[in-house]
């Protein structure tokens, strides 16, 4: 009879463990397809970028600072990786403004058709991103919080589950807070 109950507990122990481990595999796998979503997103405003540089040239030429300033930004967030990910993207936030900055001294391009296209797809692109990176957290926080948790912290530091970052912007991010301004 004790052996019984001594196997019984064995199992539910087992069994816990098990689900527990589960658990953080599907956590961490989530976290990871959230921070790919991301990638997409970004991509997608890596794709827009050219296009809307162009068409503003055409109306500024003599604004090449401008230029230079967004595709500089654009290749260095599209080789960041990790943690310098984050600022890499906020600098490009901040290199978009002053494109649109730009884009306000001139009348014509506010109303070329192009260009307004271009603005909406970008527009859209930066909801979607901002959108991701909120899942992304959301997923972040949930498998932060489990591995912080007893039990689960047993088992996530058993099976050397690590905590992730979340996706935020720090002090030195502080223009970046504002967001990029699409509006003409």
């Amino acid at each position: 009879m004790i052996t019984y109950i001594v196997l019984g507990i064995i199992a539910i122990i087992l069994a816990w463990a098990i689900a527990s481990y589960n658990g953080f595999v599907r956590l961490a796998n989530r976290a990871k397809e959230a921070w790919a979503d991301i990638d997409v997103q970004l991509k997608r405003r890596y794709d827009l970028i050219p296009n809307l540089v162009e068409t503003v040239k055409g109306y500024a030429k003599h604004e090449s600072a401008a230029f230079e300033n967004v595709t500089k930004a654009r290749s260095a967030a599209m080789s960041a990786t990790g943690a310098a990910k984050t600022g890499a993207e906020n600098m490009l936030s901040g290199a978009l403004k002053s494109l649109f900055a730009v884009a306000e001294a001139y009348p014509d391009l506010k109303a070329n058709q192009n260009f307004l296209g271009l603005q909406s797809e970008l527009s859209d692109t930066e909801n979607k991103i901002q959108a991701a990176r909120r899942f992304y957290n959301t997923n972040v926080r949930d498998l932060n919080t489990a591995l912080q948790s007893f039990p689960g912290n047993v088992i996530g530091s058993t099976f050397s589950f690590k905590a992730m970052d979340l996706f935020q912007l720090g002090e030195e991010d502080a223009a970046a807070k504002n967001p990029v301004a699409v509006k003409f």
